[in-house]
């Protein structure tokens, strides 16, 4: 029942007021949590982390302790954490820090303190932001329309198998792959062998959601030799289930469908930029001039659209 979203902008601009559009127009599909995956400019060093804590009232001695993480890590904070507090338990972070030395042994030991503060995003360029409530609830709260940047994803989640708090809402990032996020439609049945075979290979996973584990497999598929294009063509095959994701890097947004195609998603390519969404009236809200809509209905059907801007910059 879930709605998912992507947006590609031929230039940097406020594509969080377009993803709120696209999630706004399919709020009905999961009224529990909604979240973004927004892609600004990429920084030439450093790392933007956002997440959440589980209880405000250990913030500080939460904080102290992932500082001092950092610190083993011979990295630490560029700047003061932007903390953001409400009526609910939970906060959310905002947090830039420096280089670490090692960034899969640096993400291994802040997870260590997973049960009480949680890193949600990392990377040069993506920012997640992810809590309970709709499209305008979370954007109102977090200033999503607000943010400028080149491509990213939604998600509206109504939670059917785990919890509803935000650390197990989409989007997802690829722990510990940075600027990798993936949005889902749809239910892995094979996941518990799937997350098996991965944990053996050393990965981590902070929830039972199993949208977490294709972001971690796509992403370990390119790390073993697969362009992002096999990657997702070998996603149909090998993982079983009725799905429909979207998984973004810093130049791309990819796509896969499961071989019975039940799991919709239609798509605007227009003008240089892209919305693709799993309602056609979703789109409409981003292109409101007369567009033709792609229907993508095809059973086995994979893809990447890529950022043109990026690419020729690069």
């Amino acid at each position: 029942m879930c709605g998912i979203a992507g947006r590609i902008l031929k230039n940097p601009g406020k594509v969080g007021q377009d993803l709120v559009e696209l999630m706004d127009a399919q709020a009905h599909r999961g009224a529990d949590s909604t979240g973004f995956a927004i892609y600004t400019e990429p920084r030439s060093s450093g790392y933007v982390l956002r997440g959440m804590g589980f209880d405000k009232s250990t913030l500080d001695a939460d904080l102290t302790d992932f500082e001092n993480v950092l610190k083993d890590h011979q990295c630490g904070f560029q700047r003061d954490p932007e903390v953001l507090t409400d009526s609910n338990k939970h906060y959310c972070f905002r947090m830039e820090i420096s280089d670490p030395d090692n960034i899969d042994a640096w993400v291994a030991d802040a997870d260590t303190l997973c049960n009480r503060i949680e890193v949600q995003s990392c990377g040069r360029s993506l920012e997640i932001i992810k809590d309970i409530g709709s499209a305008k609830q979370v954007a109102d709260k977090h200033g999503v329309r607000d943010m400028v940047g080149t491509h990213g994803l939604g998600h509206a989640r109504l939670a059917t198998e785990s919890s509803v708090l935000p650390n197990a809402s989409h989007p997802f990032w690829a722990r510990p792959f940075a600027d990798v996020a993936i949005v889902h439609n749809g239910q892995i049945t094979d996941y518990y062998t799937q997350r098996d075979k991965l944990e053996r290979q050393g990965y981590r996973f902070l929830t039972e959601n199993d949208s977490e584990l294709i972001a971690v497999w796509v992403s370990d598929q390119i790390k073993s030799g697969l362009s992002m294009d096999q990657a997702l063509k070998k996603s149909i095959s090998s993982i079983d289930g009725v799905f429909t994701f979207m998984i973004a890097g810093i130049d791309s947004i990819g796509f896969a469908k499961d071989r019975f195609a039940m799991k919709p998603i239609v798509l605007i390519n227009q003008d240089g930029g892209i919305a693709a969404a799993t309602e056609e009236q979703a789109v409409r809200r981003v292109y409101k001039q007369e567009a033709q809509v792609i229907n993508h209905d095809g059973p086995s059907l994979s893809g990447i659209w890529g950022l043109e801007s990026r690419r020729a910059a690069a």
